[in-house]
């Protein structure tokens, strides 16, 4: 790319305000979104699902983004105070918490994800951007939002949708579209029972990202709009982009990795079984996604803790851990772990086995436990001698949730432990 493409989008991104759309539950994640919002799940062994499009952001030279919360949002916020508070306002810098608030009437919550972004109007509106990016804070990838806000500019779009082929099999939990030969977007389907697949391709469908790219006066138009029509969700997906493809153009923008130019990194963390999966698919030795990418970080909040350690070197208590990530504050204490992703503050205690599992922060696991094919929630104390995901019959007579996929979820509800506290 030349320099005057790079100082064309340098241009574009400055003049983009972002909404990440942070307020969703997260229900299919069963037990770990009951405190928390889904964008404040744990992920990758010490970030959470919202820094990914937030790093983007940053990455991508969008400095202006709006952070739009709604459902048990309290960790969520705690971890943007935290984490995300180094940019520079009086460079008109900033990442900025949109609670739903009320803004349009006195019993309006965020009803759905364009009424959410409806009901901070003013607030874009006192912004003045020249582009509104719209970003779903609930996935894991990491892309470059400048050449695809350059690519809406360039083709002359009043909307572009980011998207990528997936498994027709997935589709239906998404948005579902079909394009023309100039990639503009001739139909779309949001979660269809029966989704379109791509043509010659059966097996495949062309999926939105939940990324959106908005000419400004276009989306206030659109929402405006929307807010006035009887019976509608006041979704993007379910409403705004059906009711906009035949008037206006509205094209695709296919992310695809800037190297390979093949089908780039991207992860629903949608159910127990996906986010299992994910976490787990970081520990290979040539890892989908490179967490030790110098030139694209993930930025998060950092705990100063102390380095993992592991103690005991006898035949039958030694501590340690193989292919495996162990995050700061681990003590791995005459356990074994194996092919498993532990989190910031994770004890292992003696003659405990760990395995194919995934235990989230301050974590305590007593000795003698089995776990494996499970996923541990934040703060549980696994008593001494506990079988965890040895037999799923068990796991559900012990009262723990066991998925489709044979994962088993523990938190500390499960254990009649302290539920109080902030996740």
């Amino acid at each position: 790319m030349s320099q005057t493409n790079h100082r064309f989008i340098s241009r574009l991104t400055r003049n983009t305000l972002a909404l990440i759309l942070a307020g969703g539950r997260g229900s299919r994640l069963k037990h770990l979104t009951a405190w928390r919002s889904k964008p404040a799940v744990p992920f990758g062994g010490k970030f959470r699902i919202v820094d990914f499009p937030l790093s983007n952001c940053i990455n991508s030279g969008i400095r202006r983004i709006g952070v739009l919360t709604q459902y048990k949002a309290h960790s969520l916020i705690l971890h943007i105070q935290k984490g995300w508070g180094f940019l520079r306002g009086e460079f008109g810098e900033f990442v900025e918490l949109w609670p739903a608030q009320q803004r349009v009437a006195e019993t309006a919550w965020y009803a759905g994800t364009a009424d959410a972004v409806f009901q901070n109007l003013d607030i874009i509106r006192n912004h003045n951007p020249d582009y509104i990016l719209v970003l779903a804070g609930d996935h894991i990838y990491k892309m470059d939002y400048g050449t695809m806000i350059a690519y809406h500019v360039e083709t002359g779009a009043d909307m572009t949708v980011g998207c990528l082929a997936v498994d027709a099999s997935r589709a239906r939990d998404l948005g579902v579209m079909a394009v023309d030969s100039d990639h503009r977007v001739k139909s779309f389907d949001e979660k269809p029972e029966n989704p379109q697949t791509i043509p010659g391709m059966p097996d495949q469908c062309l999926a939105s990202m939940g990324i959106y790219v908005f000419n400004r006066d276009f989306l206030f138009e659109q929402l405006r709009k929307d807010a006035e029509t009887p019976g509608s969700t006041h979704d993007f997906g379910k409403d705004i982009i059906p009711a906009v493809i035949k008037l206006y153009r509205v094209m695709a923008y296919t992310f695809r990795d800037p190297k390979s130019g093949e089908q780039a990194y991207w992860r629903d963390v949608g159910t127990l079984d996906a986010f299992w999966e994910a976490n787990l698919e970081l520990i290979g030795v040539t890892p989908p996604l490179n967490l030790y990418d110098d030139s694209w970080p993930i930025w998060t909040y950092q705990e100063q803790l102390p380095p993992a350690k592991f103690v005991f070197d006898d035949e039958d208590r030694r501590g340690m851990a193989v292919d495996s990530m162990v995050s700061g504050g681990c003590i791995i204490s005459g356990a074994t772990v194996r092919h498993s992703l532990l989190f910031s503050n994770v004890r292992v205690n003696s003659y405990a086995y760990v395995e194919d599992s995934v235990v989230l922060p301050d974590v305590d696991i007593g000795r003698n436990c089995r776990i494996r094919h499970a996923v541990i929630d934040r703060y549980c104390q696994i008593p001494e001698g506990t079988l965890v995901g040895q037999d799923p019959e068990a796991d559900r007579r012990a009262g723990f949730y066991v998925s489709d996929g044979g994962v088993t979820l523990v938190t500390p509800e499960m254990l009649e432990q302290n539920a109080y506290h902030i996740r």
